[in-house]
């Protein structure tokens, strides 16, 4: 009988493209290491929106083909280890994530969580610095677009959450600015300007480690995962995020308008 294979740490996909965009995806996927035993938890927890953000790596693929841009994914779920936190944070590796207790994090030792850092968290990170420094040598304005999606409800919180998508972002609006005009212009979606997380507050990593202490322009989306669960929805969000992306890039001096018709 064959063993389960080990997940990879990262893949990337279109890494020649021609765009000045480079796509991220955190939580795009809910795997788990077969020596980790699901970290104790059934299947059904893991697809949740606590093991991954349903929905974004489908998207994240799509729109690497459309605007020929590279997109770089996360290759475990963010139970193993959250490649969106800082590696000090505490919530890096999750003993409960929105009222579930994940066992196999529990009193976790210290070897372990170096282990899970230098497997899947710090490759995955080489892998977005080493895609946007090549984006550096075709672009002098590489733009970083984090693709995220969040549940419509939690757990924790007996209360909706009423937006379509929200745009993260802290001092640097140079992308969410115009995107958060471009989707407004939808008109016919409830847009969440650092709702229903802020980045003022640094809520998550990426965009800040690799765009905003690097001075280059970025953004970070979040989609309503009902929205984006199923094959219909992710289409209508890639049309969407194609139309909005290209025009906030215009917008914002990273990509000439006669790319738009590319």
């Amino acid at each position: 009988m064959t063993e389960p294979s080990e997940p990879p740490s990262f893949r990337v996909l279109n890494p020649q493209g021609r765009s000045p965009a480079v796509l991220i995806c955190d939580h795009a996927s809910r795997a788990v290491p077969p020596a980790l035993n699901n970290l104790g938890l059934p299947d059904d927890e893991l697809l949740r929106h606590i093991g991954w953000d349903p929905g974004t790596a489908a998207i994240a693929e799509q729109l690497a083909h459309r605007l020929d841009a590279p997109a770089v994914f996360s290759g475990v779920s963010r139970l193993v280890v959250d490649c969106n936190r800082r590696p000090d944070d505490p919530t890096l590796i999750c003993e409960v994530s929105d009222g579930t207790i994940v066992p196999g994090n529990r009193d976790l030792p210290e070897a372990e969580r170096e282990r899970r850092l230098a497997r899947y968290f710090r490759p995955y990170h080489a892998a977005v610095s080493d895609t946007l420094e090549a984006a550096r040598q075709r672009s002098p304005q590489p733009a970083l677009l984090s693709i995220h999606s969040f549940t419509p409800k939690l757990r924790a919180k007996d209360e909706a959450r009423p937006w379509h998508i929200g745009v993260v972002w802290d001092r640097d609006g140079r992308l969410a600015q115009p995107l958060l005009q471009a989707l407004r212009d939808e008109g016919d979606l409830v847009v969440g300007d650092n709702l229903p997380y802020s980045g003022k507050d640094h809520s998550g990593y990426s965009i800040f480690e690799h765009g905003q202490n690097r001075g280059l322009h970025h953004v970070m989306i979040e989609v309503r995962q009902d929205l984006v669960s199923h094959d219909a929805g992710v289409d209508e969000w890639v049309e969407r995020l194609e139309r909005c992306f290209r025009r906030m890039l215009v917008e914002s001096g990273v990509l000439a308008p006669a790319a738009t018709a590319a």
